[in-house]
């Protein structure tokens, strides 16, 4: 099973842009968190898809850690 972390960006004129940072040029959009997430999975699959008609590896993020950091502006 592969793992494929999904950044979600809320737009200012509503809805989310998703992106999938391990697979350059994966970005999608819903208008909602659950569409964006819906339309992430279909736009990985197909990404994966061309991937292996080209026959090219196919990156995840099984092996990648993810920390998040709060800096309090001076």
């Amino acid at each position: 099973m592969a793992t494929y972390k999904i950044h979600l960006h809320k737009e200012e004129e509503g809805g989310f842009t998703a992106s999938v940072p391990v697979l350059p040029g994966c970005i999608t959009y819903g208008d909602s968190v659950e569409e964006a997430l819906t339309m992430a999975k279909e736009a990985i699959e197909l990404y994966i898809e061309d991937l292996k008609e080209r026959g090219e590896s196919i990156p995840d993020d099984n092996e990648t850690l993810e920390y998040s950091l709060n800096l309090v502006e001076a």
